[in-house]
């Protein structure tokens, strides 16, 4: 199966992502290309995953359209194909936004609205999440009385690492940390109440932000789509067990039932496993904002 892969020469390439390739317009923005490319364990998999890159484009773009009001974003509206020249817009086409290159913050701002995944250990360990302390006899995918924000450090290569809200006030300064425990607690419930509309449960995302050059604080990268968030579907949930889901979960279960190290290289798919998850996304894409990927 053929990776998709950007190779635009007619921009300066500023980076490669474990999702997305970025290049430069100018001198305050950026062209961000979403690759097919699936990472599990922070390990890019040899794998595509077909049309990955658009579902992902679509969904994020759909999300900041409608939770503009809480906070700017980083679009321009500008057309990712008057960018680039004329024989690379099928590159972009699709998969791509040019973005205001802004100052990111150097934290992850997780939302937990469900006790799962590394939240879902740390519970069982200790009773917390990220220094916050929980009610007792929880059980695995039990709603949170209410949100909390559990951030994390940005690691550019390895794991992430859940940090204590203390750290982050450290990090970018009380002021700052504050902002950015409300607006990322607001989007999430704004967001996981449109969600629940269409019959799926956002149990957890993680947002990332930038500050632009008046220090205004806006948000970046991707925003609640099937790499960041957690999709479980309402009708097959049920408290006390690993609900089915519409992100790379699929994935990361096939991944956890081998014996791989969770270091690179990683082991291909099956071709029933890339089949099925090019199909979730796309079902993700379709249940939630009610558009077939064209």
């Amino acid at each position: 199966m053929t990776l998709f892969e950007s190779s635009i020469k007619s921009l300066p390439r500023l980076g490669k992502g474990k999702v997305r390739d970025i290049y430069a317009v100018g001198k305050d923005k950026m062209l961000i290309v979403a690759s097919d490319r699936l990472s599990a364990f922070d390990v890019v998999l040899p794998d595509p995953i077909p049309d990955k890159g658009r579902v992902l484009n679509e969904m994020a773009n759909f999300w900041f359209a409608k939770l503009g009001h809480v906070v700017p974003n980083q679009l321009t509206g500008i057309d990712p194909e008057t960018v680039v020249a004329e024989n690379e817009k099928p590159q972009v086409r699709g998969r791509s936004v040019v973005v205001q290159k802004l100052k990111p913050l150097p934290i992850e701002a997780v939302v937990r609205g469900y006790v799962i995944g590394s939240g879902w250990k740390d519970y069982q360990a200790s009773g917390r999440i990220c220094g916050i302390e929980l009610p007792k006899g929880l059980r695995q995918a039990e709603k949170l009385p209410e949100p909390i924000f559990t951030p994390a450090t940005k690691a550019e290569e390895g794991h992430d690492e859940n940090i204590t809200f203390e750290r982050v006030e450290a990090l970018i300064g009380k002021p700052l940390a504050a902002k950015v425990r409300e607006v990322s607690i607001r989007l999430y419930k704004e967001a996981a109440a449109y969600a629940a509309t269409r019959g799926i449960i956002i149990a957890d995302t993680k947002f990332e932000f930038g500050l632009d050059e008046k220090n205004n604080l806006v948000l970046i990268d991707e925003v609640l789509t099937a790499d960041s968030s957690r999709f479980w579907p309402a009708d097959s949930y049920r408290v006390g067990l690993s609900p089915p889901s519409f992100d790379k979960q699929y994935v990361r279960d096939y991944l956890e039932s081998l014996s791989w190290d969770k270091t690179p290289p990683a082991p291909k798919l099956p071709e029933d496993v890339i089949a099925r998850t090019s199909q979730k996304y796309r079902d993700a894409l379709e249940r939630l904002t009610g558009r077939k990927l064209a």
